[in-house]
């Protein structure tokens, strides 16, 4: 049976840690434990872009999680429609990494226009069976994705 959890964020950085341990109690209130850290840390990297990137003065966060028989899907709502964009940042460089980490965790993930202002940065983890098949929430489509940049 699908379950869902959101929580809203002030754009701060300590809120970056809030949105983390919120995600640790509805995983753990959801009883999954095969997924927990790869979550946990594409929490911490969408969390990180909204408050450094995705927030307009005034705004917000939120962080969502549906569960279902075979998948996690994680979103992050942001106030702007400024389009994340995956790097490939020098090995030197401190920043940079937040979306190649959530492209190499999750098993898919997109961004959507969100009405009536922002995006949804979405991703999803398989929690069942062994098949390799990349799950994609229904509606989505892997052409959302924004291009790489080299």
């Amino acid at each position: 049976m699908p379950e869902s959890l959101q929580q809203f964020f002030d754009a701060r950085h300590q809120s970056v840690r809030k949105a983390r341990e919120f995600a640790t109690r509805a995983l753990d209130g959801w009883g999954l434990t095969s997924r927990t850290e790869d979550i946990r840390l594409c929490v911490s990297e969408l969390a990180t872009n909204a408050v450094v990137h995705g927030t307009a003065r005034g705004h917000g966060f939120l962080v969502r999680l549906d569960i279902d028989d075979n998948c996690v899907r994680l979103e992050v709502h942001d106030s702007r429609r400024q389009q994340p964009v995956v790097r490939e940042p020098a090995v030197t460089d401190t920043s940079g990494r937040g979306l190649m980490l959530v492209a190499a965790l999750s098993d898919d993930w997109g961004v959507k226009d969100r009405t009536p202002l922002g995006k949804v940065i979405w991703s999803c983890f398989k929690t069942a069976g062994d098949d390799a098949t990349p799950i994609s929430p229904p509606g989505s489509d892997r052409d959302d994705r924004p291009v790489e940049v080299r």
